[in-house]
């Protein structure tokens, strides 16, 4: 009997090729299983039915087309939001965040269908492999992972000659080689002109944030223990909402990230990423946390959130250290509920123009130099006095920052 193999598929040119090469060199059986985590039509410029009937003219048995918008809204990037998520300070984990949702489905179908194994398309210098391979292997340790193009050799160029050969439609060509990631959270753009990090990125690789809107817009997003469940006092539900603010805040030109980042494996990439809710929505989320955390919990957060999102960007997301900061940040949530204006400016900006919160720790009359300050002035000099205190006799016994002994 073949081997049976269940292939993450995403109809480019790289799992493309890879549906043939398994069957051409592992005389295996292939099945294409793509996962819908919110590409857009627009910017792939076709269906999913066409991704899966190309998945079958490469020779796939079977291709399945799974709907994970809504799972990838709440189940991913509303935990992402709660920790004000960004790896490097920067990039929101627009990939690294949708590789478990697909890992969920390539074991699922495996089981299915009895397979043995499951594929991806990623090459040894990226991330994604991490993030495939490793999330398989917490949920299925008895699954082999195949990676074809870190075995075949083929350069870009090379594959788009590979799939032309065989008759495989693609939508690249040498010409025009980007490679591009997109789901719900955003778009990433990477290879061919992009490569050199002190070109401009080409015009056209920007289809998330063209500018259409003649002049500001501005929004108020509703926030309920950490969840935005709300835009100018509408609820909608995760997946429609990170929809609706990513086409307002993009048809100003906000969300663009040009940046080189390091990877798992070590060498440095420039990236490009278009990520308008993404970046909109932890922005909102990051300022009405200020307005509702106790200090030492903000502060103790804000420690935690860069290793929170190293785990999720290194593919860790099934990890036991992941679940325990999970845990801390779902309690961290309980009072994080209000709204935040926000104002989109074209070309591409963002500014926070107001928050407010039934629970917020701003208190007017505490904070107020006007006639109703209730702040207890006197308080602070004692208070000043001990917080110093250790220093001071530091500095008179000593001899303080200059490391000088004091005169008599």
């Amino acid at each position: 009997m073949a081997k049976r193999i269940v292939l993450a598929y995403s109809g480019g040119l790289d799992t493309s090729v890879a549906v043939r090469w398994l069957i051409q060199e592992l005389g295996a059986e292939v099945i294409a299983v793509a996962v819908d985590v919110g590409q857009s039509a627009e910017s792939s410029g076709e269906d999913w039915e066409a991704i899966r009937q190309r998945a079958l003219v490469a020779g796939a048995i079977e291709a399945t087309v799974i709907d994970a918008r809504a799972e990838m809204a709440e189940d991913f990037c509303l935990p992402a939001i709660a920790a004000n998520a960004r790896y490097e300070g920067k990039y929101p984990l627009v990939s690294a965040l949708s590789r478990p949702v697909i890992v969920r489905h390539l074991v699922a179908e495996a089981r299915r269908h009895g397979a043995t194994a499951v594929a991806h398309g990623c090459t040894g210098k990226g991330n994604d492999q991490v993030r495939f391979e490793v999330g398989t292997r917490s949920l299925a340790p008895d699954l082999e992972v195949i990676a074809p193009a870190r075995v075949w050799g083929l350069s870009r160029e090379e594959c788009v000659d590979y799939a032309l050969k065989w008759g495989i439609p693609i939508g690249q060509s040498k010409a025009k080689l980007y490679s591009i990631d997109e789901n719900l959270w955003g778009k990433a753009i990477e290879c061919g002109a992009i490569e050199d990090p002190w070109a401009d990125p080409p015009a056209d690789v920007y289809t998330l944030t063209k500018v259409t809107a003649t002049g500001p817009i501005e929004v108020v997003v509703g926030f309920e223990a950490g969840v935005p469940v709300g835009l100018d006092g509408i609820s909608l539900d995760p997946a429609e909402l990170i929809e609706k603010i990513g086409r307002i805040a993009g048809s100003t030109g906000f969300g663009r990230l040009d940046m080189v980042e390091n990877r798992r494996v070590g060498i440095k990439s420039r990236e490009i990423y278009e990520c308008p809710a993404a970046l909109a929505l932890l922005a909102a989320h990051a300022d009405l946390e200020d307005f509702t955390l106790e200090r030492d919990l903000h502060h103790e957060k804000a420690r935690l959130e860069p290793r929170w999102s190293e785990l999720v960007y290194d593919g860790m997301w099934f990890s036991p250290l992941k679940a325990s900061l999970d845990a801390f940040v779902r309690e961290s949530q309980r009072h994080v509920t209000g709204e935040v204006r926000l104002r989109f400016e074209p070309p591409g900006t963002l500014a926070i123009h107001g928050r407010r919160s039934p629970v917020g720790l701003y208190d007017h009359d505490l904070a107020t130099y006007d006639s109703s300050d209730s702040f207890r002035h006197e308080d602070a000099e004692g208070f000043v006095r001990l917080w110093g205190l250790g220093v001071a006799t530091w500095a008179a016994r000593q001899g303080g920052a200059s490391g000088e002994a004091r005169p008599a």
